[in-house]
C-alpha cells in the first residue's frame, strides 16, 4: 500500500499585516514510508513577498506512516492588495511505485495585505455603524412605535366616554 501525502498549511497573520507567517505541516496517511520528500512552494511572487525567514522549498529523507513534518517561513508583503496563492506542492517517492508521487496542499484563502485598517476611535466607529444600519434602525423603530400604538389598550379613552354618558 503506497503512502498518501497530506499538506495542510495555515497562514497567520492579521489582515492588512504587513509580515504574514506561513506553517507547513505534511502528513503520511499512508501504510508505508515516504522517501525523498520536498515540498515547493512558488506562489510567494518575490514582487509581492519578501521571505525574512525560512525557505520556500525544503527537502528531508523520509516520512514514515503516520508522520508528519513541518516547516515555517515568515514574509514581508511589499504590494498592497489581495493575494491569491497557489498550492504548495510536496514530490515524494514510495517503495511500490518507480514514478515520483505529487501531493498539492490545502487552498490558500485570499489574503488582504497592506489593507488599510478601520477606524478604532470609538466615535469613528459609531459613524460607520451609523452610516451603514442608520435607515434600517429608523424603519425597524417607526414599526415598533406603530405596533405600541396599535396594540395599546384604550382604557383612558374607554373611561371618558363613559364619564358623559352619565
Amino acid at each position: 500500500m503506497g503512502g498518501v501525502v497530506v499538506i495542510n498549511i495555515v497562514v497567520g497573520g492579521k489582515s492588512g499585516a504587513e509580515r504574514v507567517s506561513v506553517s507547513y505541516d505534511i502528513y503520511n496517511q499512508g501504510s508505508s514510508s515516504a522517501y525523498d520528500v520536498t515540498l515547493t512552494d512558488n506562489s510567494w511572487d518575490k514582487k509581492t513577498f519578501e521571505v525574512v525567514n525560512g525557505n520556500t522549498s525544503k527537502s528531508w529523507e523520509r516520512l514514515d506512516a503516520g508522520g508528519i513534518l513541518s516547516h515555517s517561513i515568515e514574509l514581508e508583503a511589499k504590494v498592497k492588495g489581495v493575494f491569491y496563492g497557489a498550492p504548495a506542492v510536496v514530490t515524494f517517492r514510495i517503495p511500490t511505485k518507480p514514478a515520483l508521487q505529487e501531493a498539492y496542499s490545502t487552498p490558500l484563502l485570499p489574503l488582504d495585505i497592506l489593507a488599510d485598517k478601520p477606524p478604532t476611535k470609538p466615535l469613528d466607529v459609531a459613524k460607520r455603524l451609523l452610516a451603514k444600519y442608520g435607515s434600517l434602525v429608523s424603519v425597524i423603530s417607526m414599526v415598533v412605535c406603530f405596533i405600541y400604538l396599535v396594540a395599546t389598550p384604550k382604557s383612558n379613552v374607554s373611561k371618558a366616554s363613559s364619564k358623559k354618558k352619565r
